[in-house]
């Protein structure tokens, strides 16, 4: 019986010939990370362990990326836990203010995560990296300890679910971040509970690397272990100017055996919206249109990426925001902010109104910059809208792609981008 590639990456990890789904295995890692919010729990924890130096310094990322800058003395003190924890054990992957990205859409853009790669995050987004044909699965602060000590991590094999999308051709303004809200609209938050998520397909192969790493980033909303894509030359073509290091391609066996097999028509597929308080709770845009909006929020490790801004400042040129609606616009690293300001993307979004932040997570997870007050309403191209998500327990958040999101900032309510684009 022939393996799939999340079972082929474990399977060359635990130092086996074959896994099967449900086998519990032992397997070394190839990065472990962790950020500001996770990072300080985890290094507690690993002080616990007995052990003075992590397994290999240079196969830790830390990332201070929810609370910086530092919002509040609370939020500092855990930065400064990170900081020196970096310093003390000669980490080579940390990033902080000026340096800092969101750490998923910081890692591909820096390849230190690269196709066949096994790796566990303390962050429940980890999963991305599977956009790069690498098994990333999210993990508790104490399994990222362990990991940080010992270079291993125990895993249950999941079962694999392939999602395939037939035909390249799709509606217009539909991207990655549309395809991941519709599978989760059909298979809800919990379809996928601990399997793996191929994604395939011409559709899915049409896509550039900025759409998959969407797509993978959100299969943690479906409940799964990771989402994952092979890689192609659209893959290699990516992470060849990135890689820091050798890596290997793994793709699905034709005879691979799969709990289930979804196919789609890639042409059927309308824009996206997920209404409060689950992302599962999809709507075509046309059924969400004339919602009155009080906030939007670009941005995050799901829609923070170059081709999210190009589209965003395409929309925005030349118009005005909605003298009601604060546009917050987030890029997803420096490097994506200094492109985009090279491009001259980032003077169309200010004087547009927007404001453009520096990266961060804070508003995603209502952390800062970016809080709802009680009854209001943000459109947001993040990847979570569960109550309370982005500030009071009686707001709401709908989610949606950046193209959807920047046009709404326009007309101060859901809308189509046709409606405020020419031949749209």
């Amino acid at each position: 019986m022939g393996m799939t590639i999340s079972e082929k990456i474990l399977a060359a990890h635990a130092g086996q010939e074959q896994v099967v789904p449900g086998e519990i295995i032992n397997a070394k890692l190839d990065l472990v990370l962790a950020n500001d919010v996770t990072g300080p729990v985890a290094i507690q924890e690993f002080a616990k362990l007995g052990v003075d130096k992590v397994f290999d310094p240079e196969k830790i990322a830390l990332v201070a990326d929810h609370f910086t800058p530092n919002k509040d003395i609370a939020s500092a003190e855990q930065c400064k836990i990170l900081r020196d924890f970096a310093k003390a054990q000669g980490i080579k992957f940390f990033w902080d203010t000026g340096t800092v990205g969101i750490e998923h859409c910081l890692l591909p853009e820096q390849g230190v995560v690269l196709p066949g790669d096994l790796i566990i995050g303390a962050d429940s987004h980890t999963c991305t990296y599977g956009a790069l044909g690498a098994f990333s699965t999210g993990v508790g602060s104490t399994d990222c300890a362990a990991g940080m000590a010992t270079g291993e991590a125990w895993f249950r094999v999941p079962e694999s679910i392939k999602f395939v999308f037939n035909g390249s051709q799709f509606q217009p303004w539909v991207s990655g971040k549309d395809l991941i809200l519709y599978i989760i609209g059909k298979i809800g938050v919990d379809g996928a509970r601990y399997k793996a998520m191929e994604f395939t397909g011409d559709g899915i192969r049409s896509l550039s690397m900025d759409n998959r790493l969407t797509m993978c980033n959100m299969a943690i909303e479906a409940g799964a272990k990771t989402g994952i894509i092979e890689p192609d030359e659209i893959t290699l073509k990516y992470v060849q100017a990135r890689a820091k290091k050798e890596y290997k391609v793994y793709k699905s066996d034709a005879d691979a055996s799969y709990e289930n097999i979804y196919e789609f028509n890639s042409a059927e597929i309308p824009l996206q919206i997920a209404f409060p308080h689950l992302p599962e709770n999809t709507k075509s845009v046309d059924e969400a249109s004339g919602i009155k909006i009080d906030q939007i929020v670009i941005g995050s490790c799901t829609n923070g990426r170059l081709e999210d801004l190009e589209v965003v400042a395409e929309i925005l040129k030349g118009k005005k925001v909605h003298p009601e609606v604060r546009c917050l616009i987030f890029p997803g690293t420096q490097q994506i902010y200094l492109e985009a300001l090279r491009r001259g993307w980032i003077e169309v979004m200010i004087e547009a109104g927007a404001a453009v932040s520096t990266p961060t997570c804070g508003p995603c997870l209502g952390g800062h910059m970016g809080i709802l007050a009680k009854g209001e309403r943000a459109l947001s191209t993040t990847n979570r809208n569960f109550v309370g998500r982005m500030g009071h327990p009686q707001s709401e958040v709908y989610l949606c792609n950046p193209a959807v999101a920047a046009a709404s900032a326009l007309k101060g309510e859901i809308v189509h981008p046709r409606e405020v684009v020419k031949n749209g």
